[in-house]
């Protein structure tokens, strides 16, 4: 089996569904969990991919000048290399944030404040030549729970999917590494233990269960644009999605 290395930031951030679709995609997943005490790999050999998940901690540095956790430094080297070497990569949320900072992006805590619950962003015109966001639609469904945001792409990334408030929703480094601001990966019971544990529905002066309630009624919609999302990401790292981003093929009547 082709493996693919997956980092766990953070206990509660978990892959989930996201880890389904890789697996039906055809990949083994490797998961490390540095939180626990996994040490994280000098590099990527033997790896066909990188997926890099969420978390609570931040993306730039503590007011100390620490780094958001102490493996930090050595993710962000990973996240370069993966790039440099064209390893295909995926970071979600925190994850697309840390591919952000790896690369000389800008993450803060938002000045739009939190934002939280099920919504939907935009697509760019530059992903219509994206190898995965040209299959998603237009305005697609994604689920969001972030305080911080990237404010500023790495010099050279393509904008792909953006919203009013977080303009900065999805972007591509190089050829073969993604990253989302928003959350695919989540099932109701992720939402819920967040809602929960969280004090940002109160900050925002939402009813926790409502926003549950609210992602769950969401979850078919989110499964049905980013499974085939994870399904070509798995593709790509298998070799067997085509080089030509622009190549176009419609179904024959009647197929």
């Amino acid at each position: 089996m082709a493996t693919a290395l997956v980092i766990e930031n953070d206990p509660t951030d978990d892959l989930r569904r996201l880890g389904e679709w890789l697996t039906e995609g055809g990949l083994d997943l490797r998961v490390l969990r540095p939180h626990a005490g996994d040490a994280l790999p000098a590099d990527l050999e033997g790896y066909v991919a990188l997926v890099v998940l969420g978390g609570e901690q931040q993306a730039y540095p503590l007011p100390d000048g620490s780094p958001g956790a102490p493996w930090f430094p050595a993710l962000e080297g990973l996240l370069r290399k993966a790039v440099r070497y064209r390893v295909p990569t995926l970071g979600v949320c925190l994850g697309g944030q840390l591919l952000a900072t790896a690369h000389a992006g800008l993450v803060e805590r938002s000045p739009s404040g939190p934002e939280i619950g099920p919504g939907v962003v935009g697509k760019r015109d530059a992903a219509d030549a994206d190898p995965l966001f040209r299959y998603v639609p237009l305005i697609p469904d994604v689920l969001q729970w972030h305080t911080d945001e990237i404010t500023e792409l790495p010099r050279g990334a393509t904008l792909l999917a953006a919203s009013t408030r977080y303009p900065n929703q999805a972007f591509r480094l190089g050829d073969r590494a993604w990253g989302l601001q928003f959350h695919i990966e989540c099932d109701t019971a992720m939402i819920a233990d967040w809602a929960r544990d969280s004090d940002v529905p109160a900050e925002l002066g939402y009813d926790p269960e409502l926003v549950v309630a609210a992602c769950d009624r969401v979850m078919a919609d989110v499964e049905e644009v980013w499974q085939p999302f994870a399904i070509r990401f798995a593709a790509l790292a298998l070799g067997e999605l085509g080089e030509d981003p622009t190549r176009r093929s419609l179904p024959l009547l009647g197929q």
